[in-house]
C-alpha cells in the first residue's frame, strides 16, 4: 500500500479534516525519523498515516462522546480502551501486514504506556504528539512553518499551556533512539515537506 493508497483508506474512515491532517503529520514525522535510522521509510510513513484510522468510529470509547474533546479523550483513562484494537481490525481485513497492525493495536498509551521497545513503535509515541507540537510553532508564526526553529521548538515545548494536548512525556521516550533537540529537526523537516497538505506554508 503506497502513500495515496494510504490516505484514500483514511479518507474512507475519518471525515474530520484536522484528524486527517494529524495522521498525515505523524506519518511525515515517521518517514524522516525512519530515514535517519536507516529503516522503511515507505512502511513507517504508512504505520504513521493509518495509526488512527479508527478514531472517529470509536468516538473515544465515550458513552457520550459528542460533548467529548479530543484532547479530553486522549487524557482519560477511562476512554480509549477500544481505539488501537479496532483500528488493527480494520487494517487487518484491508490487506495491511499483521506485524503493522499490531504495531498500531499497540500505540495507545492509555492501554500499552510502558511496553514500547521496537524503534517504530517509540518513534510513533513520540511523532505523533510531536507533530502537533511543531504545526502549532507554524501557526503562531502566522502559518509559516518556514520560520520555525529548533529553538523555537524546544522553547515552546517547555510552555505547558501551548499546545497542552501535546504529551510531552510521550515525545520524551524519544531519547534512548535520537536526541530530542534532533528529532524536533527531524520532525520540522518531515512537516516542511508536506507543508502545503497541512495548510502551511
Amino acid at each position: 500500500m503506497d502513500r495515496q493508497a494510504s490516505i484514500a483508506l483514511i479518507r474512507g474512515h475519518i471525515k474530520d479534516e484536522h484528524l486527517i491532517r494529524h495522521c498525515l503529520a505523524t506519518g511525515a514525522v515517521m518517514k524522516h525519523a525512519a530515514r535517519h535510522l536507516h529503516e522503511d521509510e515507505v512502511q513507517w510513513e504508512r504505520i504513521g498515516i493509518l495509526h488512527d484510522i479508527d478514531f472517529e468510529e470509536i468516538g473515544g470509547d465515550s458513552k457520550n462522546s459528542e460533548s467529548s474533546s479530543r484532547l479530553g479523550i486522549l487524557t482519560n483513562p477511562s476512554y480509549m480502551q477500544k481505539h488501537g484494537v479496532v483500528g488493527a481490525e480494520i487494517l487487518l481485513k484491508e490487506g495491511v501486514d499483521p506485524a503493522e497492525a499490531e504495531i498500531i493495536r499497540r500505540h495507545n498509551h492509555l492501554l500499552h504506556n510502558g511496553t514500547y521497545t521496537q524503534p517504530v513503535e517509540v518513534v510513533l509515541q513520540a511523532a505523533d504528539s510531536v507533530s502537533g507540537l511543531v504545526i502549532a510553532c507554524g501557526l503562531v508564526k502566522g502559518g509559516n512553518l518556514s520560520d520555525v526553529s529548533v529553538k523555537t521548538i524546544t522553547k515552546k515545548s517547555k510552555e505547558k499551556s501551548f499546545a497542552a494536548g501535546c504529551d510531552r512525556d510521550r515525545i520524551a521516550l524519544i531519547a534512548p533512539v535520537i536526541p530530542q533537540p534532533e528529532f524536533y529537526g527531524i520532525a520540522l523537516m518531515g512537516l516542511m515537506e508536506i507543508r502545503g497538505e497541512l495548510g502551511l506554508r
